[in-house]
């Protein structure tokens, strides 16, 4: 006979072609059957890829951590008195906690969370995670059709008086913005014909020239979504090879809408080249290389793409911390505006909605080699 657990993970599985799921027996123990439900509605309805990842991942640790704190899962609605323990439990003072050990997370329950896998911070969680994964939990609770305290005063007030007893600088994605310098350094590292360099170029090349797409956004990247255009005439030179990406579904945008950029030159080049080395003419275009040269037919995962990143800048000899795949979109629109590209240019290839973000990088250009940083 069936268990529970093999069942929903079999069900698991059933999704897990929109929702690649690494641990999935882990998942199956954790998760309710009411959750493994949600989540294929959720996929049912088309919620986009990355946001359904990012719920499951803070669904599992909330599942996780009320076992370990309660010895039950989680209950919904959710009581008060236990969302208030949880935001006690991430949110807390590292002098207050050397000196009272009872503050803070309880050390059996971070013993627990740690041996699963679950906590790997040795410090208090940032505030952003704990708001995002309290926001998850409320959703949930609504897709119940049941009404949380979420919204309460006194949890509120917690989460302000946490925030505001231990103060955290907010950490860039990437420490460092990959800019047309540090890329040509990447690139460098790419000279060879091999099946390797020819798909990392093409990687950091079509990532970085179609605005600092996001590293999901290329892991997922298919033939399907290319379509070759007119070349490029220039003045005294051989026209360039013009390519357009439809986006389709992205964080900001609905699978209605058809946003499209366009890449020209070097950057269709060398997606080209990888392309005819790998004999991919459908499904996917980035996908792993295993030992001996054989091209996988799976895409990338995402976490891979920032791999690449990271393995190419220790190559270049520079700090490998220093970089991740989002350093490639802040470093696109910080180019555009040491290049004088004008911020609503940039903005069509990069496709960030939001003007006050895309204009903080170049606010942050122009600062730094503005007359106000020269007076002395």
């Amino acid at each position: 006979m069936t268990s529970a657990v093999e069942r929903r993970a079999k069900e698991l599985d059933t999704i897990a072609a929109v929702l690649p799921v690494e641990r999935r027996d882990e998942l199956a123990e954790l998760l309710t059957d009411q959750d493994v439900e949600t989540l294929r509605h959720l996929v049912n309805q088309g919620m986009g890829d990355n946001t359904l990842r990012a719920l499951t991942s803070d669904l599992a640790y909330l599942e996780a951590w009320g076992l370990a704190a309660t010895g039950r899962p989680l209950p919904y609605p959710a009581p008060e008195a236990l969302l208030l323990k949880f935001v006690a439990h991430h949110l807390w003072d590292p002098e207050r906690r050397a000196a009272d050990p009872d503050h803070g997370m309880p050390v059996e329950v971070d013993n627990n969370l740690r041996r699963q896998g679950f906590l790997k911070s040795t410090g208090p969680h940032a505030p952003a995670t704990v708001r995002r994964r309290l926001a998850n939990w409320s959703t949930l609770t609504k897709w119940r059709s049941l009404d949380g305290a979420f919204a309460s005063p006194a949890l509120k007030s917690a989460i302000r008086l946490a925030v505001r007893a231990v103060p955290r600088t907010r950490r860039r994605k990437s420490a460092k913005a990959v800019t047309g310098d540090v890329l040509a350094k990447l690139l460098a590292t790419c000279a060879t014909d091999r099946l390797r360099d020819l798909r990392d170029r093409a990687i950091l090349m079509v990532a970085f020239a179609s605005g600092g797409r996001r590293r999901s956004e290329i892991a997922g990247l298919r033939c399907e979504q290319l379509t070759a255009e007119p070349p490029i005439g220039v003045p005294d030179g051989s026209p360039l090879p013009s390519l357009a990406i439809h986006l389709g579904r992205t964080k900001t945008t609905t699978g209605e809408q058809d946003d499209v950029v366009y890449l020209t030159g070097r950057p269709v080049e060398a997606l080209n080249a990888w392309m005819a080395a790998a004999k991919i003419d459908k499904g996917s275009v980035f996908r792993g290389i295993g030992r001996w040269g054989t091209v996988s037919r799976r895409a990338l995962d995402p976490q891979s793409v920032n791999a690449i990143i990271k393995q190419r800048a220790e190559m270049a000899g520079l700090e490998a911390g220093d970089f991740s795949a989002h350093g490639l979109r802040s470093g696109y629109l910080t180019e555009a505006a040491n290049r004088g590209v004008p911020l609503p240019e940039a903005m069509e290839q990069s496709r960030h909605r939001s003007v006050q973000q895309a204009s903080s990088y170049y606010n942050n250009a122009a600062r730094r080699s503005g007359r106000a940083a020269r007076l002395l």
